[in-house]
C-alpha cells in the first residue's frame, strides 16, 4: 500500500511540531537545572562568606562590581549606579 506525497508531507510536519515541542521541553528543564545549580552555588558562597566578615566584605565588593540593576544591588545595601546622560 502505497503512501500519497500529502500524507508524507503531513507526517513530517507532525514530526517536525513534536520535535520541536521536544526540544523546547528539553532547553526549559536545562534553564530549570541551570537555575537551581546557581541557587546552591550562591547558597554556598553565601553561607561560607557570613562565617567570616572579611569573606562577606569582600563578597559584597565583588557584588558591587558584577551587578548592573539597581533592584539586584539593593539586596546587598549597594547604592544604585549613577546614570550617565
Amino acid at each position: 500500500m502505497a503512501i500519497s506525497k500529502d500524507r508524507r508531507k503531513k507526517k513530517i510536519e507532525s514530526i517536525k511540531e513534536r520535535l520541536a515541542i521536544e526540544q523546547g521541553l528539553l532547553r526549559k528543564e536545562e534553564r530549570k537545572e541551570e537555575t537551581r545549580r546557581k541557587i546552591l552555588v550562591g547558597s554556598f558562597y553565601l553561607e561560607n562568606a557570613r562565617k567570616n566578615p572579611g569573606d562577606y566584605k569582600k563578597l559584597v565588593e565583588r557584588m558591587d562590581e558584577f551587578l548592573t540593576r539597581d533592584h539586584d544591588r539593593k539586596v546587598f545595601d549597594l547604592p544604585p549606579i549613577e546614570k550617565m546622560e
